[in-house]
């Protein structure tokens, strides 16, 4: 009766380095169903509910980066070694030996894979030497499991937490696949006594997580891809055939982008969590309504930026040894974390961009304490909005001579006149770009009324609601799905 190609079925659940698995794929969505079935009929036995969703977990992992899911099991259990090593030792040195053991291991890991080929890369350009780059894969998401792997091994060392006795739970809190190869970076702290938990999904939590895999889908599916493909990335291939005018667009364009992009895959993974019971933080607050540069770092990659505060910054020293080791500390937490979003030196001037920029607003209120009126506040920003898409050129661009080329263009060949003409050639494109601005500048307020409103229907329509979103994605999506950009880092 059913004409089934049970090879072409196998091949779908193989791992395929051109189709990673993704949250807006339609495998996902079939895979999801049927891990969602069985997650709800365990919902009683604890145990087996999460071992099924560490394995699915794993599964989910390996569909996006091949078999170096082992990579993440050896890093699943040394963690789980040295942490409990750690709490059981009360020797200051092996505590602190030990800690530095999983520093090395976890780093030296992130090292090998990320940053080989920019170290072979430099060493060329300084030395003269000619040494070939290595044929390395960089593991999906490997930036952010280490990060979280690594606060926990960290919190425990500071007596901040007690290590998980069941392999299983602390493997559940590292591996859950919602958030695990692009964020948000989930704190041991927050995750761990939801684990124990019962599963209870309440009707906010169910409404709130339609809302948000829904927009979340919207803003990936629908506004990020169809101005990537239909405009940003033409801008930044080749902007030398544009105009300074049509290349500032695509720098908005891009800005509008990587947000939908970025914080689409976080809504989609907070509202997952949310049906399959877990609450996590957000990790996206509206960050271009930012008025100053330390306010948007407060809006954007939260769980990064605190990540990069509390664990890096506050261990530096922060603002406690006087300004100028404040402005210092300031600098090496961005440069850092310029360098942990990509190997190449476009990271770090992009990081070293923000570092300043925030040492100089800190300055700035040292010498300016009162609060600003309202024209100071529009003309921040502008400023802020501004000055964040002057960086993301250095962030999106594939090399610096793409960097100055787009800044040459929009500097010494603006070109005004082609505004009627770009209006006309690129309606659509102008469209999604409008209303992702517009609904990105809309009041909290509006976004809580959305989300009572889609609470309160009824469950048939909440369905209904995600399966017109799912029309609409199919009837806007290019003939390949399209990889998160986090995905490469």
């Amino acid at each position: 009766m059913f004409d089934i190609d049970l090879s072409k079925v196998a091949d779908q659940l193989l791992y395929d380095k051109d189709a990673p698995l993704i949250f807006s794929s339609g495998l996902f969505i079939y895979l999801f169903l049927g891990f969602l079935l069985l997650y709800t009929a365990l919902r009683r036995a604890h145990d087996a509910r999460m071992i099924w969703t560490t394995l699915f977990s794993i599964y989910f992992y390996y569909k996006s980066s091949g078999f170096y899911f082992f990579l993440l099991l050896g890093s699943l259990i040394i963690d789980f070694v040295l942490s409990h090593l750690i709490y059981l030792t009360q020797n200051k040195l092996q505590r602190k030996l030990l800690l530095v053991l999983s520093l090395v291991v976890n780093l030296g890991m992130l090292a090998y894979f990320k940053y080989t080929n920019y170290g072979i890369e430099l060493w060329n350009f300084f030395s003269g030497a000619h040494m070939a780059s290595l044929d390395i894969f960089l593991p999906v998401g490997i930036s952010f499991f280490t990060f979280q792997s690594l606060s926990y091994t960290i919190d425990v060392y500071r007596n901040e937490l007690k290590p998980q006795e069941s392999f299983w739970e602390y493997s559940f809190f590292v591996t859950f696949f919602p958030q695990m190869v692009a964020g948000p970076i989930v704190r041991a702290a927050d995750f761990l006594p939801q684990i124990n938990q019962a599963l209870m999904v309440t009707r906010e939590q169910f409404g709130r997580g339609v809302f948000l895999i829904t927009i979340g889908l919207f803003k990936k599916a629908v506004i990020s891809d169809y101005i990537s493909l239909n405009y940003v990335d033409r801008i930044f291939e080749t902007p030398e055939l544009y105009s300074g005018f049509e290349n500032l667009i695509g720098v908005y364009g891009y800005a509008l982008q990587i947000y939908c992009d970025f914080s689409g895959y976080s809504d989609m993974a907070i509202g997952i969590a949310l049906l399959l019971g877990f609450t996590f933080p957000i990790n996206f607050d509206s960050p271009y309504q930012s008025l100053s540069i330390t306010e948007f770092w407060r809006r954007w990659h939260i769980s990064l930026s605190t990540w990069l505060r509390d664990y890096l910054y506050i261990p530096l020293g922060g603002n406690r040894k006087g300004k100028i080791r404040t402005y210092i500390n300031l600098m090496i937490t961005m440069l850092l974390g310029g360098l942990w979003h990509g190997a190449a030196t476009r990271f770090i001037i992009w990081g070293g961009l923000h570092g300043g920029a925030l040492a100089v607003e800190r300055l700035w209120k040292s010498w300016f304490p009162t609060e600003p009126g309202q024209l100071r506040k529009v003309l921040g920003g502008l400023w802020t909005f501004h000055f964040v898409c002057f960086c993301w050129i250095f962030f999106r661009a594939s090399d610096l001579d793409k960097v100055w080329a787009i800044l040459g263009q929009i500097a010494f060949d603006f070109q005004p006149e082609r505004f009627l003409p770009f209006l006309d050639g690129y309606a659509k494109v102008v469209f999604w770009m409008g209303l992702g601005y517009i609904l990105h500048l809309l009041p909290k307020s509006t976004e809580n009324w959305a989300v009572n409103r889609v609470t309160q229907l009824p469950f048939v329509f909440k369905v209904l609601l995600i399966f017109l979103m799912a029309v609409l994605v199919m009837q806007m999506k290019s003939a390949e799905v399209q990889p998160f950009i986090y995905f490469q880092f």
